[in-house]
């Protein structure tokens, strides 16, 4: 019998031919992500420190009243813009009235009290006038009696009157002299707008004004009301809280970072911080102001007991105040509270950790609660120069 050649078997060599350019490619693109991440975490990752945990914050305005009243009118309600210098509530002016009114009478009749004192000085000074003229006739009257006496020519009681009626009339001097000193006493060389107890009316006067135009509680800065508890018909008094004002522009973001990232934080470098309200499409940019003296857990009602027996190191995080530009508030307006995303860039190592220049001026003002007296004292003057005719 003839032997059956067999076949050669298919050989796999061309498809594992064909594996080996793409694992190749594959590796070669694998080594280059490896290269580009390691040269993006060298250039830019490793001088970044980023967190989540951080919150917009803000200023938050509390309004309370600086008088007592009942409250007649709310202009406002929550999400209202309001500007600086608006009325926010407005309280019944029928009790500040009525002040105004009494001190108004009382600064009226102290002017012609002191006017009267002022004219009584005239009068005592011309009786003083008159007890020296009786008293220089008195005295004549005895000179003229005594050398008569002497030779008898009248008689001793009639010397006597003359010697009683003298010394009435030097008392009757003393006692008028002793009345203008005391009236001067009262009224000095002070002219009568200067005059104590017109000053005190006066002062009365320019308070119940300014209770008056208390009654009005006005906003000191512009922003938009939040918070309003105040309602129509309620007693109010100082301590009261009304509602809140927040500015839109002047926020901020309180980031907390571990503690192990605060190493090269330093004041003055910049930030990128993204809000979730927005998400990644808005970048706000924005530089650290400062770091906080203490961690959460030190400055919190019940601080942590790190000197039991059953102590766990936890990080701890600080908080990191960033400032955002005004600019960018403007075009995306936040919220106290959101949450935003936070990268500062710590490559420049330069600044300060801590604050070495002290602030030369107030960190907030407003002038919209100061009041002008002008108008207090132009109704003084002219309830003086009425009465003082």
């Amino acid at each position: 019998m003839s032997s059956v050649e067999k076949a050669p078997a298919p050989t796999s060599t061309p498809s594992r031919n064909k594996r080996k350019p793409f694992l190749m490619l594959l590796l070669i693109a694998c080594i280059i992500v490896a290269i580009a991440y390691g040269l993006y975490w060298f250039l830019i990752l490793s001088h970044q420190q980023d967190t989540d945990d951080a919150y917009v914050a803000g200023n938050q305005v509390q309004i309370s009243p600086q008088v007592s009243g009942s409250v007649s009118k709310v202009w406002f309600d929550n999400t209202d813009l309001v500007h600086k210098g608006d009325i926010l509530v407005s309280l019944d002016k029928t009790d500040a009235n009525q002040t105004l009114n009494k001190a108004e009478t009382a600064l009226a009749s102290s002017v012609r009290q002191v006017r009267q004192l002022m004219i009584n000085n005239r009068q005592y000074q011309a009786n003083i006038v008159l007890k020296r003229t009786a008293l220089a006739q008195a005295e004549a009257d005895l000179a003229r009696r005594e050398p008569l006496a002497q030779h008898q020519l009248i008689g001793r009681e009639e010397l006597q009157h003359a010697r009683d009626t003298a010394a009435s009339a030097r008392a009757s001097l003393d006692v008028a002299i002793q009345q203008l000193n005391a009236n001067q006493a009262m009224i000095l060389d002070t002219p009568l707008d200067q005059q104590p107890v017109i000053q005190q009316s006066a002062a009365a006067v320019r308070d119940a004004w300014l209770a008056l135009q208390r009654t009005d509680i006005r906003s000191p800065i512009d922003g938009y009301v939040s918070r309003r508890s105040v309602q129509v018909g309620a007693q109010i008094s100082p301590s009261s809280a009304l509602m809140v004002v927040v500015p839109s522009q002047e926020l901020w973001v309180d980031a907390n970072f571990k503690e192990t990232q605060l190493s090269n934080v330093r004041i003055g470098q910049p930030v990128t911080v993204t809000a979730d309200i927005y998400g990644d499409a808005v970048t706000y940019r924005g530089k650290v102001v400062g770091l906080d003296m203490g961690t959460g857990s030190a400055f919190s009602l019940l601080p942590a007991q790190n000197a039991t027996g059953n102590w766990i190191k936890v990080v701890q995080r600080l908080p990191v105040r960033v400032s955002l530009d005004q600019q960018d508030l403007q075009q995306h307006p936040l919220r106290i509270g959101l949450s935003t995303q936070v990268t500062i860039d710590v490559s420049n190592t330069s600044g300060q950790a801590l604050a070495t220049v002290m602030r030369k001026y107030p960190a907030y003002e407003s002038d919209a609660l100061t009041l002008q007296l002008e108008q207090a004292d132009h109704i003084i003057q002219r309830i003086i120069t009425a009465n003082a005719e």
